[in-house]
């Protein structure tokens, strides 16, 4: 399927219920308060009749201050997903020795660890995210693995695995007209188009020139005048979801949000939680009732004034003699801070939980004693399972981006390496800290259970074998440990 014809409705109808579900979770992944009001300031009451507390009307009282506070636990839990698979950067390994220095010097320049981890922490909050490999010459020197948001992007799928994707963006709009860049990947081919259209509409299809943020694209185009061909048979883009099943539609090749529908219950009773709190804490200062006596008059026809910053505002119409004498009123209202302070948990301990968190994640739990890193994993088995889950979800197509990536370089500016599919280790997100690990190790070699080598690798699992049986060797020279060689020369009496 080519690009969209002129007049095509956009965004795509088809999409449009997708696209909305997006949008309620970017604004729970945004905290941005506006956003929140947008999206739910329509949406119809619940089933108890009340609307969410980002949903109330406050036009009838536009001028009111908005005591309303947002509890930013739903980007907390999309930055606690991407930590646990990317918070240590993978590995990336090939056969092939110059391959791999290539592979090697491509991630550190690309900064593919710090790409991945954004990545997933979208991926997290929106459900999904996709891995666009591109290039550009007056840029840099190799290809680059770049990001696409779910919400500017149209997937054509097949079997349920992706066969070709049109992104898009808005380059430049007014109140007519709406300008978009369009870039449709397929196996070996990459289509750009630009459109001058509307709202609601792509309108017309123009040449490239026609803007400046996509007019050099057009020397890069085919002889067509259409398309990029890429020189390889792969689809130069890939869908990550976050994990499935997509709960709301059974059979949707999308993936499922970390917060899904039955988590913005829990978002918006924090929220409202919290912000009866702070009422509470603003209801609460002390006050003093004072005569009407005690007013600063600013003279005949000029009224009387008070400053709200000071603690003593609140009047009332008594004479100063009554009350004491002075007719001063201590007023100070109760803060519920236990009883907001325990719902606030349980909520968050609750949403945590849904979402495929262990609590201690977050940390809720024991405070303050020193635990191993068997002891964290032990607490955290929740949030290692989702890991694990998601780890498989994310292999295949980091995997398939990072070869599509070699074949590239090869193609347009390194041809002696041999591309191959690498294989993705990722790391430990829980490594034991320094001082538990050498008592461990001591406690090992005193017991004489392992060898020296092993000790090494415990230490240092990233080494390979040549740099493992180096410091091996070090250690037993050091400790006169090292057996002689009995063919040297003197070694033998």
């Amino acid at each position: 399927m080519p690009l969209p014809d002129n007049g095509t409705p956009w965004p795509p109808p088809a999409l449009a219920r997708h696209y909305a579900e997006v949008r309620v979770d970017d604004a729970w992944y945004s905290g941005d308060r506006d956003k929140l009001a947008t999206v739910y300031r329509d949406a119809p009451r619940r089933r108890d009749g009340r609307r969410r507390l980002w949903g109330r009307d406050r036009a009838e009282q536009p001028w009111a201050p908005d005591h309303r506070l947002h509890i930013p636990l739903p980007g907390d839990i999309a930055t606690a997903s991407a930590d646990l698979l990317f918070s240590e950067p993978p590995e990336f390994t090939v056969e092939d020795t110059a391959t791999q220095d290539r592979l090697d010097e491509l991630a550190a320049a690309d900064g593919i660890a710090n790409t991945l981890l954004e990545a997933a922490e979208v991926a997290a909050a929106l459900g999904g995210v996709y891995l666009r490999v591109t290039w550009d010459r007056s840029l840099a020197g190799r290809p680059l693995l770049t990001t696409v948001h779910p919400d500017a992007a149209v997937p054509e799928w097949r079997w349920g695995h992706l066969a070709a994707v049109t992104f898009w963006r808005e380059l430049a709009a007014d109140s007519v007209t709406v300008w978009r860049h369009l870039e449709r990947h397929s196996p070996g081919r990459i289509e750009h188009g630009l459109y001058q259209g509307s709202a609601e509409s792509l309108g017309v299809r123009v040449p490239l020139t026609e803007h400046p943020e996509v007019a050099a694209l057009a020397d890069s185009l085919g002889p067509d005048g259409d398309a990029i061909e890429t020189g390889i048979d792969l689809l130069t883009a890939a869908y990550c979801p976050n994990i499935r099943p997509h709960r709301k539609h059974r059979g949707s090749p999308f993936g499922r949000s970390d917060y899904s529908a039955p988590l913005y219950d829990l978002f918006d009773a924090l929220d409202t939680t919290w912000t009866s709190w702070i009422r509470d804490l603003r209801l609460a200062r002390a006050r003093l009732l004072v005569p009407d006596g005690y007013l600063r008059d600013h003279g005949p026809g000029r009224g009387a004034s008070f400053d709200d910053d000071r603690e003593i505002w609140t009047l009332l119409n008594i004479p100063p003699t009554e009350q004491g004498g002075a007719g001063i009123t201590l007023n100070q209202f109760e803060i519920r801070v236990d009883e907001h302070e325990r719902t606030s948990t349980a909520i968050t301990r609750q949403a945590v939980m849904s979402a495929g968190y262990s609590a201690a994640t977050f940390g809720l739990g024991d405070q303050g004693a020193a635990l191993t890193a068997t002891e964290i994993k032990a607490r955290e088995r929740k949030s290692m399972i989702t890991r694990g889950k998601k780890v498989r979800y994310w292999s295949p197509p980091v995997a398939d981006m990072l070869y599509v990536l070699l074949l590239l370089d090869r193609a347009l500016f390194t041809p002696r390496i041999v591309p191959e599919r690498p294989r993705v280790s990722f790391g430990d997100s829980i490594t034991e800290d320094a001082s538990s690990l050498a008592q461990t190790l001591t406690l090992l070699q005193q017991a004489q259970a392992v060898s020296a080598e092993t000790r090494v690798r415990m230490l240092h699992p990233e080494w390979d074998a040549t740099a493992v049986q180096a410091e091996v060797d070090r250690i037993l020279t050091e400790t006169g440990a090292a057996v002689p060689d009995p063919m040297q020369a003197g070694a033998m009496p």
